[in-house]
Formats: C-alpha cells, sequence, structure tokens
C-alpha cells in the first residue's frame, strides 16, 4: 500500500509542478477574479483531469481514440490558447468601483464560463493527453483497486497545490495596482499565445516525422 501511495504523490508531484499555459492561468485567473474565480477555474481543470484518468484506465478504447486524434485535439486546442491569448493582451479590461480599486462583481453564469476555460485548456492540450497514456502504461501491471488509489491521490495532490496557488495568487492581487494588474494580463497573454504557437509548431513537426 506504501508503494502505491507513493507512486500516487510521485505522479500529483509531477502534475503540480508542471509549467504549462494552466499553471500561468490559474495565477492570472485569481488575480483577475479573486478567490471564487480561481476556484471555478481549477474545478474545471480538475474535471477535465478526472475525465482523462478515468478515460485513461478503465476505457482504453475511448482514449486510444482520443490518442489517434491528437492532431487535431492539438490544433483545436493551440486555437484556444492563441484566441485566449489576444483576448487577454488585447482586449482585456479590470473593473474598477467608484474608489478605483478593481470590482470583482460576478454571476453564476461567469462562474461557469470560468469553469468551461479550465476545462478546456487542460483537456484539449495533447501533453496532458499523452501524460495520462503514459501514466495507465507505467501502472498497467497493477490491479484497477491499485491504479484508483494511485490516481486519486495524485489528482487530490494536484488540486491542494491548485488550491494553495488560488490563495497564494488573490494575496498578490491585494497588493497590486490596476497598472500591474494590467500587465499581468497582458504578460499571460503573450505567455499562452506563445504556448499555442509552440504547440503548433510541435504538431507539424511531429506531422512531417510520421
Amino acid at each position: 500500500m506504501s508503494d502505491v501511495l507513493l507512486k500516487g504523490i510521485t505522479l500529483g508531484l509531477l502534475l503540480s509542478i508542471a509549467v504549462g499555459p494552466v499553471l500561468f492561468s490559474i495565477i492570472k485567473q485569481s488575480i483577475n477574479n479573486g478567490v471564487k474565480g480561481g476556484l471555478a477555474f481549477i474545478l474545471g481543470v480538475s474535471l477535465s483531469d478526472v475525465s482523462l484518468a478515468i478515460a485513461a484506465n478503465f476505457f482504453t478504447e475511448l482514449f486510444t481514440s482520443l490518442n489517434t486524434r491528437r492532431e487535431e485535439i492539438g490544433i483545436i486546442g493551440s486555437t484556444f490558447l492563441i484566441s485566449v491569448g489576444i483576448y487577454f493582451l488585447f482586449f482585456k479590461k479590470v473593473n474598477l468601483n467608484e474608489e478605483g480599486k478593481q470590482m470583482l462583481v460576478f454571476r453564476k453564469r461567469d462562474y461557469f464560463r470560468l469553469f468551461l476555460t479550465g476545462f478546456f485548456m487542460n483537456i484539449l492540450n495533447p501533453a496532458i493527453i499523452i501524460f495520462w497514456l503514459t501514466t495507465s502504461t507505467a501502472f498497467a501491471l497493477n490491479t484497477i483497486r491499485e491504479r484508483m488509489i494511485i490516481c486519486a491521490t495524485a489528482l487530490v495532490l494536484v488540486f491542494i497545490s491548485d488550491i494553495a496557488k488560488v490563495l497564494l495568487a488573490n494575496n498578490l492581487r491585494q497588493k497590486l495596482t490596476l497598472k500591474n494588474i494590467s500587465l499581468v494580463n497582458k504578460i499571460n497573454g503573450i505567455i499562452l499565445i506563445g504556448f499555442g504557437i509552440t504547440l503548433l509548431i510541435g504538431l507539424m513537426f511531429f506531422t512531417k516525422v510520421q
């Protein structure tokens, strides 16, 4: 049992410290939308991870089908990242109240939008699909119960880590000026566009190799 838990913790740490568009977006969403907005975003990310983990371990045929569609998913994902990046780079505005401070007023549909953004940003990333495919292959000799414990441990650890990122980013938000928050949006936009373009180039190279 200790060996299974160790595998789950290791897997969770790998996902927690992985540098990708989701990491920067968690920080950005928390700075722009506060704790509740950041939590809505990471709930979407977590649901996508749970979906991929289940598909990889218990619906092998379905997940294999997703993997064979890696190029199409990659194109959709990179287009999504570039579009979101362009929005934050050129069009995102910070709402202010009468005192000139950042205003956080959300409706239920706004939280749902953040939830969907987190879900699709994560699930349309081919690197995440490859990660879970590799994971399911590496743990193929473990029993179903052991694989459930490994994945559950990893996902809980990642979720706790994401909550910590949201809280830290929210503390940072309270110390930022309007100019700095706008700068964070622009930097995040550039990062997302960069990830999207890199993903497209990687897909083109992969296709040529094939």
